[in-house]
């Protein structure tokens, strides 16, 4: 049977480009449909706007530690305009670069929707129908915000870089990393930052130690963060903000209230049950090992999939799925020991087992520092960074790293190599410290804090 393309993309964000480029790159006559902007939600209202909002919203510490070091330095006023103009310059650029890295691929792209309506065939916005040998589904997710009276008015992680200005007060609504991130994100920048979050402690799934010490910071920095605390009512009041009901009974008015409290793959609509496509609660795209569907045809990739939400897992399984269909190398995209960091103040970097879960599978070590940097504390700040290693009994090897620290990111990505290769405590005693550094405290902790 012939048709038009051997692979149709629909979604071009970083997993579904990323594959459509490798599979051209094979020889393969690939064809992508992209109906928002091209980049995805990493690119145009995830990670990269995220991040330059992170290092803007930092300048407010950078200032009072500059004054600590005997600098003449007074604190400005942030230009939300000016910086809001820059940004959206930056994704547009960035967005132009995906672009050019398709056509310089050779895959044909068309900017708008496209859904299923064949095992082999996908059907354009303009009614145009395309056949093609093998289908990704690569549409990313999309914030979830519950149905109820006064939600019109509420905003999500999507329309935090377009505000014509920023609000003086904000409630946030959640508590993992997308809601930890931008209350200390807008508190930096001088907005008065609310957060509820329904649980005992923000940063579910991370380890307790480390994100206990996130939260005691945040609070320090002044976000009012509320645990156990839910909405039960909402109310647009126009002009004067939305009116806001807590579960403890509180109530209060903010200019702002914003959700990040999960977010849905998108499959709605794109017409994959009516082909046999197997889609879960969440609505996610059940796939195999390989990220082919119940449908030979149909494969899908990234936050549609619900595996592991980060854009590089996005693209290492877009590739992994070109080595398999392309290449006729099968190969299963590898989500053990994937290293990952929370972009608060401080930062959080973490690989691996957490003391909680590592302790329910063996006998452990527990290896752990806390201190006060030397920047910092040369500043006159009381900030304190946590290091701390999982340590099996058994094998000696490295379960997990966490980290708490400026620029605990990039920490944490060269931490992880060793952790992924299996390194053992007595590895990382090896290692000579590179000081004076935080790091350095990874490799000189001789005596485990406590076992278990």
């Amino acid at each position: 049977m012939s048709f038009d393309y051997d692979l149709f993309v629909i979604g071009g964000g970083s997993g579904g480009v990323r594959a459509a480029r490798v599979a051209a790159a094979t020889g393969a006559k690939v064809a992508l449909a992209e109906e928002s902007r091209m980049g995805g939600t990493c690119v145009i209202r995830g990670c990269v706007p995220k991040k330059l909002m992170v290092f803007a919203s930092g300048y407010r510490e950078i200032f009072n530690d500059a004054r600590g070091y005997g600098w003449d330095v007074k604190n400005g006023e942030l230009d939300w305009p000016a910086f809001r103009t820059k940004l959206e310059s930056e994704l547009d650029r960035l967005e132009g670069v995906y672009q050019k890295l398709l056509e310089g691929s050779g895959v044909t792209w068309f900017g708008q929707r496209a859904t299923l309506s064949d095992p082999h065939e996908v059907e354009l916005a303009d009614g145009t129908r395309i056949s093609a040998k093998h289908i990704l589904v690569a549409t990313g997710g999309w914030p979830f915000v519950p149905d109820m009276p006064g939600c019109e008015s509420v905003i999500t992680s999507n329309d935090i870089f377009h505000l014509d200005q920023l609000p003086d007060t904000m409630l946030i609504v959640g508590g993992g990393y997308i809601a930890s991130e931008f209350a200390c994100i807008l508190n930096g920048l001088g907005v008065k930052v609310t957060q509820f979050y329904r649980g005992a402690q923000i940063l579910r799934g991370f380890d307790d130690e480390a994100r206990g010490l996130v939260a005691e910071k945040m609070q320090e920095n002044g976000i009012h963060l509320r645990t156990g605390t839910n909405v039960i009512e909402m109310a647009d009041r126009g002009a004067d903000g939305t009116w806001v009901k807590a579960t403890d009974g509180s109530h209060d008015t903010y200019d702002r209230v914003m959700y990040a409290t999960g977010r849905k793959p998108n499959t709605e609509g794109l017409g994959l049950e009516a082909l046999g496509v197997e889609l879960g609660r969440n609505g996610e795209v059940k796939v195999d090992a390989y990220s082919q569907t119940a449908v030979p045809s149909i494969y899908a990739i990234g936050d549609v999939t619900d595996r592991v939400n980060l854009t590089p897992v996005a693209i290492r399984e877009g590739m992994a799925f070109v080595e398999t269909v392309f290449k006729g190398n099968p190969t299963a995209p590898d989500h053990d020991l994937i290293p990952s960091a929370v972009f608060t103040q401080p930062e959080l970097g973490t690989i691996g087992l957490t003391e909680e879960a590592a302790r329910d599978l063996e006998p452990i070590e527990v290896y752990c520092t806390s201190f006060k940097a030397m920047q910092q504390a040369f500043a006159g700040r009381d900030d304190r960074v946590l290091m701390k290693l999982i340590v099996s009994q058994a094998t000696r090897r490295v379960l997990g790293c966490h980290i708490v620290a400026p620029q605990a990111g990039e920490m944490i990505q060269l931490a992880g190599i060793a952790v992924k290769m299996g390194a053992t405590k007595e590895d990382f005693d090896r290692t000579v410290a590179v000081h004076p550094t935080m790091a350095e405290e990874l490799v000189t902790m001789k005596s485990p804090l406590r076992t278990g």
